[in-house]
């Protein structure tokens, strides 16, 4: 038992080095008005490319889908979009750990928070806010509530959420021993390409100062 829970220990750190974030510069002035086109819409996104948790193991998932709306704001942080509804794994493509099968059951809504734009980029630099999901791997289980930063680029669709360290937390560990713990500091990151539902169409989001 002390081996196997010292190399998940070991996997684990390996796992947590390898995911930071970059910092992208910020506006000289905030923005506080923020144009989604097309404003009010539903949202459509897959992934693109693995999705991976770490929180005292790595946990993997081929296949994850959020959808939800995306609306117009004002405001600084602003919320310009609410995930109605995501999914982690499928029954045919199960996310992965080295305890076994992971199933996530997410608490939505999860909300979008916009904080800085970089225009010449046009990409929006924020956070996925009032994330809440239980997590299952093996016999352990645990809560992750809290936030992740993320980035939004107009050209792509592509949200890209990064977390740093401490914006997650676990609470009510069961069955995972020292492994997870209310101390463990998730990280969360992967790719979501986002589209009009039924539609190929990319939304944008613009942020501007107030005139």
């Amino acid at each position: 038992m002390k081996k196997t829970t010292k190399r998940i220990a070991v996997v684990a750190s390996a796992g947590a080095a390898a995911f930071g974030m970059a910092v992208s510069p910020s506006s000289a002035v905030a923005s506080t008005v923020w144009t989604v086109n097309p404003s009010p819409a539903s949202f459509t996104a897959p992934n693109s490319g693995n999705i991976v948790m770490t929180a005292g193991i790595p946990m993997t998932c081929t296949t994850s889908t959020a959808s939800g709306t995306m609306q117009t704001n004002t405001g600084n942080p602003s919320t310009v979009a609410s995930i109605a509804n995501i999914n982690f794994g499928t029954a045919a493509q199960p996310c992965t750990s080295v305890l076994g099968n992971v199933t996530t059951v997410a608490t939505t809504p999860w909300t979008i928070k916009a904080v800085d734009y970089n225009a010449s980029a046009g990409v929006t630099t924020g956070y996925v806010d009032n994330i809440k999901a239980k997590v299952t791997a093996g016999i352990c289980s645990f809560i992750v509530t809290g936030r992740a930063s993320g980035t939004y680029t107009n050209s792509t669709g592509i949200l890209a959420v990064s977390s740093v360290s401490g914006e997650l937390a676990v609470s009510a560990p069961s069955g995972c021993g020292s492994v997870v713990t209310t101390a463990t500091k998730p990280i969360f990151k992967g790719k979501y390409a986002v589209k009009v539902t039924r539609t190929n169409t990319i939304p944008t989001v613009v942020g501007s100062n107030p005139p």
